[in-house]
């Protein structure tokens, strides 16, 4: 009796262990892609300021950064999982006729490393047709075991969770 219970308790606490895991980053997936998607309405409609009177909202990647992590809710807590701190966002233009996607790999905040400026923020003009990838980093809550253990992070033990969206800019 003794041996079974050896052999079928740590399956079963690894499993346990391993689905609140993967509860809490669907979780953090869900609120990561619903920020994306806030955002993205409010730049697609084009609802923000426009500062230099071309009929066009000049967002900046720091700007569209606070409006994710604003709707993002749970992600936005304090301390090192802080989403200011960890949220990388890129945004191209694409041509839907010629098609070239974002990179294979999304560039995220990686804070063992000296900071770089985000790869590629560009603005898209009336009906252009942009791709914006976020990429956010966390800390496993079990990062030995099971799923947290599966995830690839980097030198300060940090996953990646990425997000993506297409959207068309509205004309004004």
């Amino acid at each position: 009796m003794i041996i079974e219970f050896a052999i079928i308790v740590p399956a079963i606490f690894s499993m346990f262990l391993a689905s609140v895991e993967f509860g809490l980053y669907s979780m953090r997936q869900m609120f990561l892609d619903r920020g994306l998607d806030l955002a993205v309405r409010e730049i697609r409609l084009n609802t923000g300021i426009d500062i230099d009177g071309d009929g066009v909202v000049d967002l900046d990647h720091d700007t569209v950064k606070q409006k994710v992590c604003d709707y993002a809710g749970f992600l936005n807590t304090h301390g090192s999982n802080n989403c200011d701190s960890t949220l990388r966002l890129e945004m191209e233009p694409v041509d839907p006729f010629a098609y070239v996607g974002l990179s294979g790999r999304a560039d995220c905040v990686d804070v063992t490393q000296p900071v770089n400026p985000p790869r590629g923020f560009t603005n898209g003009v009336e009906n252009e047709l942009m791709l914006l990838r976020a990429c956010v980093k966390f800390d496993p809550v079990f990062p030995t075991t099971g799923l947290g253990r599966a995830f690839e992070k980097d030198g300060a033990g940090k996953a990646m969770m990425v997000s993506m969206s297409a959207f068309v800019q509205e004309p004004i």
